[in-house]
């Protein structure tokens, strides 16, 4: 099986398969070609401007989703419902009103530059922490003139800073609000986009390649490449790559995770040893990369220990990092968070900080429970700016989603998750937890048809080559 030379300007691969005798002929199979479209647009920095408040954001967020939250409103408590600012709770005399706002969690164990300032005197240095919730958090809701405290039937455990939301209940005497029910803004009404073709294609999408940190990641990650490339399997399984379509690569591919592995020797500064082994991995990924796009269109993302800027939105890795890849046109920088159109499908998703940012903050410990909550709170990273560093936006928030995706994904889990979410207007979402590859050794591969979606591990010691787990 060996595939044809593909020319800096091409995109599409073929992929052969010689005879084994006189009598046979050689197969020939070519990358099926497939429409795409980047919708990442708005995540790119077109000017960069540090000195607005960071207000801003959360003002907009409230404005824009208040068009959002109205419908959700009337078509779960009636078209009658009285719908209230904050300063005119005292009008309604404890009758049951709706009030919109942000929801902004009062946490002691959220760390705080200030504490770490008064405390560093301690002759005990205190552990760090890992979660930061506690049964003493509070849950207040914000509009844009005041706040008000929330009891009642919504659980603060289960919430985080920055979902903009609907109460309904009232104001008791002590100035808090009794809720009673809650509304999230939920998943835009579907948009139906017609399929570029019937036949099966394929999208395989990976995460957290670790190759700074993991030497045992090699040789898997040289058999995905392999049979990506139609090298490995038998004509059945060479014809079936065929149809792939597109890989992408979610984040964390130079480095996954803040400390390397590698000893420290002596009278060099750690630094330096870092950031060696950062070059190395950055050259190591650029050999393999320049093997996978010489066969198929490859999406790459950053990751957050990748080099990249650390703010959300990750802007894309530049190309001069990888010197010989970016030879090749079907190498594309894409932004973190990621959002296309392939063969008619919208693709959406991060490379995991929003997951694991919640996952912090909350008792919600589950990654793809995470994910679908932020689906229905319809945005992509509610901790942003609170507990999730991001561009201070001014006259926007793009990480709102304002339209139903088909594929919906999280990179660096520690596990593969998956499951097809339908909402109440028949909305079909496929929600995927993609794994770490340097743990997992594994990538998902989704078909655009109809939305299945598997993984394939690649086991070294497995004679039998990739193992498919359905």
């Amino acid at each position: 099986m060996i595939p044809q030379e593909v020319k800096s300007t091409g995109s599409v691969g073929k992929l052969l398969s010689s005879p084994t005798n006189e009598n046979e002929t050689e197969s020939v199979y070519s990358r099926i070609n497939c429409s795409f479209t980047n919708l990442s647009e708005r995540f790119g920095h077109h000017s960069k401007d540090y000195s607005k408040q960071f207000a801003h954001i959360y003002a907009v967020r409230l404005t824009k989703m208040r068009e959002l939250l109205n419908k959700r409103i009337h078509n779960k408590w009636g078209p009658d419902v009285r719908i209230r600012k904050l300063h005119e709770l005292q009008e309604e005399e404890s009758r049951k009103c709706v009030v919109l706002g942000t929801l902004f969690k009062h946490q002691e164990m959220k760390p705080s530059i200030l504490k770490e300032i008064s405390e560093e005197h301690q002759l005990i240095p205190q552990p760090p922490r890992t979660h930061f919730f506690d049964d003493s958090d509070q849950l207040i809701l914000e509009d844009e003139l005041q706040r008000i405290r929330l009891v009642g039937n919504l659980d603060v455990h289960l919430v985080v800073t920055g979902v903009v939301c609907a109460v309904l209940g009232n104001e008791d005497g002590d100035g808090k609000f009794l809720v009673d029910d809650y509304c999230w803004a939920g998943v835009s009404e579907p948009i139906q986009h017609p399929l570029q073709s019937n036949d099966e294609r394929f999208v395989v999408l990976l995460s957290g390649l670790d190759l700074a940190n993991s030497g045992d990641t090699l040789l898997p990650f040289q058999l995905f490449i392999d049979w990506i490339g139609g090298f490995l399997g038998d004509m059945g399984e060479q014809e079936h790559q065929a149809c792939a379509v597109r890989v992408l690569i979610a984040g964390n591919s130079v480095k996954g995770c803040g400390e390397h592995k590698a000893p420290v020797l002596h009278n060099t500064y750690k630094t330096d040893v870092g950031d060696a082994i950062t070059l190395d991995a950055t050259k190591l990924l650029d050999d393999f990369l320049v093997q996978l796009t010489s066969s198929i269109d490859v999406d790459l993302m950053p990751g957050e220990f990748d080099p990249s800027n650390h703010t959300m939105p990750q802007q894309p890795l530049h190309y001069c990092m990888f010197p010989q890849a970016s030879v090749y046109q079907t190498l594309h920088g894409v932004p973190n968070p990621y959002e296309c159109e392939i063969g008619g499908r919208r693709m959406l998703g991060t490379s995991g900080q929003p997951i694991d940012d919640i996952s912090r903050y909350s008792k919600l410990s589950d990654p793809l429970s995470i994910l679908q909550l932020t689906l229905e709170w319809a945005h992509l990273t509610p901790t942003c700016p609170d507990t999730l560093s991001c561009y201070p936006y001014y006259q926007e928030d793009p990480f709102i989603i304002s339209e139903c995706p088909d594929i919906y994904f999280a990179g660096n889990q520690p596990q593969f998750q998956s499951k097809l979410y339908e909402g109440p207007e028949g909305q079909q979402v496929r929600l995927i937890c993609i794994p770490a590859f340097s743990k997992t050794h594994s990538c998902v591969v989704v078909n655009l048809k109809n939305l299945d979606c598997y993984t394939v591990r690649f086991d070294a010691s497995d004679s039998m080559g990739p193992g498919l787990d359905k």
